[in-house]
């Protein structure tokens, strides 16, 4: 079968690869229908050395289940399913608590990550049962877009708002305007914030953000930006603050935009051991949570949003490819040609 293989930074291919089989009683086996390109699949297109070792890329899919191992149950032949980014078992005590990617058999597709990669013409699925979403039969094809969020951007801007505490009347910012940021902001809307404050550099991004819900877009970056937020919420910054990017500055200025006893939702991939700004957050009684999101716990909660068209993740999604014209869609996001890149194999 054919799929996406990393080799170093800038060196994206298309390659022949085993086919994707059963291995384990408890895995599936999905035909890739439609995955996307991650903005932390960036990441190692900067910076892969050659001595790490090529790898399959693609994380977040939506598929159809071609074969199942002989003990799987919750999903059959023929069923139309996402894929979360990480594995799960759906059975250990993490995964009752609603939190799959602390599973005890917890495993990451793509990008270096243990399993294989979604950016491909088929995938094996591990813990089936647990890590599989079936979606109902025969979903509308415009809706495709938007139900392949779920498989990671729409749950990880979800999973920021809930750990910043969102919620009716509040104040939200939110740090990075990528399709995470994105989400974050159709989230932190759908949750009941008063005031939306979506900080980043791209008209189109920022505009978009203002459809999704933003209330006001803050284009300044480090101290001027934070200034900037505090003019804009009575002096005293955000009760809620999502950090989508990772970085340290990102990292520093989400926590210096949050008031005082407010709380930062981290959903960004941190590009450092250290976290910036701990003097900062120690006094200001600023709670800091996040991590890899959840995001199979929450798509109970987000689908019927997306079935009924009360929200439109999808469009994080600007262009569409092939699968032999991946490399030049990474190439399109690392260029910022495309905020998001779908893949039809």
């Amino acid at each position: 079968m054919r799929a996406t293989v990393m080799h170093s930074a800038g060196d994206v291919r298309i390659e022949d690869v085993p086919d994707a089989r059963i291995e384990e009683s408890t895995d599936a086996v999905i035909r890739i229908t439609r995955a996307c390109i991650c903005g932390s699949d960036l990441w190692p297109y900067k910076s892969l050395d050659p001595s790490e070792g090529a790898r399959i890329m693609g994380h977040e899919a939506i598929g159809v289940v071609e074969d199942i191992g002989s003990e799987v149950r919750a999903v059959k032949e023929g069923d139309l399913v996402v894929m979360p980014f990480a594995s799960s078992d759906g059975t250990c005590v993490f995964c009752h608590e609603g939190l799959q990617t602390a599973c005890v058999q917890r495993g990451f597709f793509g990008n270096g990550g243990d399993l294989g990669g979604a950016q491909a013409e088929a995938l094996r699925i591990p813990q089936a049962d647990g890590t599989l979403y079936p979606l109902p039969a025969d979903p509308d094809e415009a809706l495709m877009p938007s139900l392949l969020t779920l498989a990671d951007v729409l749950g990880t801007g979800h999973h920021a708002a809930v750990v910043a505490g969102v919620g009716a009347g509040k104040s939200v910012a939110v740090v990075g305007d990528g399709a995470v940021g994105l989400c974050g902001v159709i989230a932190a809307k759908r949750l009941g914030a008063e005031q939306i404050v979506i900080l980043g550099r791209h008209t189109e991004r920022t505009d978009l953000a203002r459809e999704l819900g933003a209330t006001e877009v803050v284009a300044e970056r480090g101290e001027e930006a934070v200034e900037r937020v505090r003019e804009l919420t009575d002096g005293f910054g955000a009760h809620s603050v999502l950090e989508c990017v990772g970085n340290d500055q990102p990292t520093q200025t989400a926590i210096e935009i949050t008031r005082a006893g407010g709380a930062v939702g981290r959903v960004g991939v941190p590009q450092s051991e250290e976290m910036p700004g701990a003097q900062t957050s120690f006094f200001g009684n600023i709670t800091i949570g996040g991590g890899p999101a959840p995001v199979r716990a929450y798509i109970d909660e987000l689908l019927p949003d997306i079935l009924d068209g009360t929200i439109e993740p999808g469009r994080v999604f600007d262009r569409t490819v092939g699968l032999e014209e991946v490399p030049d869609g990474y190439r399109a996001m690392n260029d910022r040609e495309s905020l998001k890149v779908m893949v039809e194999p």
